[in-house]
């Protein structure tokens, strides 16, 4: 992955001027807007998030009995259709559902099973391949990458990655911007000067001045965000433009102990970002798709720490005014013990990377079969769950 990060693309030399000969601006980046106007965030929630907290299944038997202390009969949640109802933490999102504008697809988890390793469940989320053998496909690269390299004239800002940390999602031969928050980049109006009237007559080196200039002003505005919310401030900025993609994570999802304070501290930090994006985008929210996945779900009962450990099946959460309907999308495992796998996990009825898949192929006219060939190798797409509009 070519990635341009503010350190690599504007010197820090550049708040008090620089000469042409030093300015990482001589470096030719070319800017170009991706087909079509449809904009897909994904976002990671690591540590695995308990989607059966997040949806809670108000319509199971027994569920409540299955989480004495996690669940407080007194604040079930918000219903939404007629069995599932939304954490009571999460009342910010739930006009989105009475919008349409908010969905969900239950009991999906990727082909890593069993081993319960964060990072080796991770690794399988974000390269969204599975070999013979049991491990990633060929290459450290991810399956988002993958896809922006079937994109026609995708370039550094088709994609953004946003946040501290690499992501293997981005990762790969096709070109993706990146941002970290901990980069401070400020242009003083000499230095702005100077760049305006040194490039005003070559049109690349010029949009690539414009660049660091709105990277240089949501800088000066992210410094009054915190957390996850900043990085969707910053993915909205960009997206209002010519970038069509954007990725970044969320963590704070591993609810093995107290999971009641754990997980709303983790929850308000995806309420926060996602109403950043739909504040942010503005009316571009109706050309976009918010995908927010983890890498495997947690045990149907807590434990005796009151939390929940590692598990199968998990939630996708999908929010944005592309979206078919508000509706609760896959196949309802059931909780009874004969349901469970090892009477503990949720178990998967649907590989989360096909409604990955249809989506990619909705938002940007990618053949299904370039999806099953290039974007998750082996996979069978299966029939369109009609997820967006």
């Amino acid at each position: 992955m070519t990635r341009l990060t503010r350190r690599r693309f504007l010197g820090s030399g550049l708040a008090i001027g620089c000469s042409a000969a030093a300015s990482p601006l001589i470096t030719p980046v070319a800017l170009a807007r991706a087909p079509g106007e449809n904009r897909l965030v994904v976002i990671v929630l690591r540590g695995a998030m308990d989607g059966l907290d997040l949806l809670r299944p108000l319509g199971a038997p027994g569920f409540a009995a299955l989480r004495p202390h996690i669940f407080d009969s007194a604040k079930p949640g918000h219903p939404l259709d007629g069995f599932h109802a939304l954490h009571p933490d999460l009342a910010a999102l739930k006009p989105l559902w009475d919008a349409g504008e908010l969905a969900f697809i239950q009991a999906v988890s990727t082909p890593y099973r069993g081993k319960r390793s964060h990072f080796d469940g991770q690794d399988f989320l974000e390269n969204g391949g599975y070999a013979p053998d049991g491990g990633l496909v060929a290459g450290r690269d991810g399956w988002l990458n993958r896809a922006i390299g079937l994109l026609p004239g995708a370039d550094l800002r088709t994609a953004f990655s946003v946040g501290q940390e690499s992501m293997l999602l981005m990762e790969g031969r096709a070109p993706v911007s990146s941002w970290t928050p901990e980069a401070q980049v400020a242009l003083s109006a000499q230095a702005r000067l100077l760049l305006e009237t040194l490039y005003a007559d070559d049109p690349v080196f010029a949009d690539a001045a414009r660049m660091a200039f709105d990277i240089s002003d949501s800088t000066d505005r992210d410094t009054e965000r915190q957390g996850a919310a900043a990085l969707a401030a910053f993915a909205a900025e960009q997206l209002r433009g010519a970038t069509r993609i954007a990725a970044f994570s969320i963590g704070g999802w591993d609810t093995h102990r107290g999971q009641n304070s754990v997980f709303r501290r983790a929850l308000g930090e995806l309420s926060a970002a996602i109403e950043a994006l739909r504040t942010g985008l503005g009316p571009n929210w109706a050309t976009t798709t918010v995908a927010a996945v983890t890498e495997f779900g947690r045990t149907v009962r807590e434990n005796g720490s009151r939390g929940t450990d590692h598990g199968t099946g998990g939630t996708m959460l999908l929010a944005g005014g592309t979206l078919s309907a508000a509706r609760v999308h896959g196949v309802w495992p059931g909780i009874g013990p004969s349901d469970l796998i090892d009477n503990r996990d949720l178990r998967p009825t649907d590989d989360m990377r096909r409604p990955l898949g249809w989506l990619l192929a909705g938002l940007y006219g990618i053949a299904p079969s370039a999806i099953e060939r290039t974007v998750f190798p082996r996979l069978d797409l299966g029939s369109d769950p009609r997820i967006i509009a």
